[in-house]
């Protein structure tokens, strides 16, 4: 699931910006990137991000930065850098008239990294920062977890409506076979009746063929099961991946067995729904 969130706070003479960021992932992929001196909080942080996100690829950045006021350049090193440049120009016969663009980029080039405090001073300040950006990013999160609850549940409620158009069906498949054999059989010249022995005996093992039964009440079941789970507290994405490959599973079947048009069209829309159910759940904790 997607999310962000942002904090700043103040640490003596520096302001701390520290963001995370999240992509879909199937797992969960957790990246920092810290000022060297402060690397020590990096375990601290981890732990706070998997106790909200369990999916997903999560990126967690923390910069310290100066006040404009307190901005400090190596003046020796800047003034080096600026003579070579004018003696380069002079020899290719270049006039050297240096623009305040110029001097800026000389200068910040050799701007000095802000003195940051020790890490037992700074960790209590981060891992502060670190919780009020985790709520914005949990609230997002959150507001992104409630459309795709919107979304799934609608995929359900049309896959429900295929499956009553199966329930509906499925009892007319075996006497729309039986008449479509006696049609062929008239055409090819036999005239048998329906209590001819053959008959029956072929009507009856193609209706235990297509007995869809079973499947159907499965398929009802873990529908119940799914939006049950969608509507549970906790973890819910590699349990809906399992239900779903049980869904899967029955529909196939359903259309393996079925033999009727009506019902193969209502087949292939469940398809299509359990398709786009399972792209989305990629994305669901």
């Amino acid at each position: 699931m997607t999310g962000y969130g942002r904090a700043t706070t103040a640490l003596g003479s520096l302001t701390l910006t520290l963001q995370i960021t999240s992509v879909n992932r199937k797992t969960l992929d957790l990246t920092t990137k810290l000022p060297a001196a402060w690397e020590g909080v990096e375990a601290s942080i981890l732990d706070a991000v998997r106790k909200v996100a369990i999916r997903g690829k999560v990126h967690v950045s923390l910069e310290a930065s100066a006040a404009a006021g307190d901005l400090s350049w190596d003046e020796t090193a800047a003034d080096a850098a600026l003579e070579r440049l004018m003696a380069w120009a002079q020899r290719r016969g270049v006039d050297f008239r240096p623009t305040p663009e110029l001097l800026w980029g000389v200068v910040n080039a050799q701007r000095r990294a802000a003195e940051l405090p020790p890490l037992e001073q700074a960790q209590p300040v981060i891992l502060a920062a670190l919780e009020v950006a985790l709520d914005s990013f949990s609230t997002m999160r959150a507001r992104e977890g409630a459309s795709l609850l919107a979304d799934l549940l609608n995929r359900l409620g049309a896959l429900r409506t295929s499956l009553g158009s199966v329930r509906e069906r499925a009892p007319l498949v075996v006497a729309s076979y039986r008449d479509a054999l006696l049609n062929r059989l008239r055409q090819a010249g036999l005239e048998l009746n329906l209590e001819d022995e053959r008959v029956l005996k072929e009507i009856a093992l193609f209706a235990d063929r297509c007995d869809l039964t079973e499947e159907m009440t499965r398929l009802g079941s873990h529908l119940e099961q799914f939006e049950s789970l969608l509507r549970s507290a906790g973890e819910i994405g590699r349990k809906a991946e399992f239900i779903l490959q049980e869904l899967g599973r029955e529909v196939h079947t359903i259309g393996s067995k079925a033999n009727d048009l009506t019902i193969s069209r209502a087949v292939i829309e469940m398809k299509n729904e359990l398709e786009k159910i399972r792209e989305q759940v990629a994305n669901v904790e």
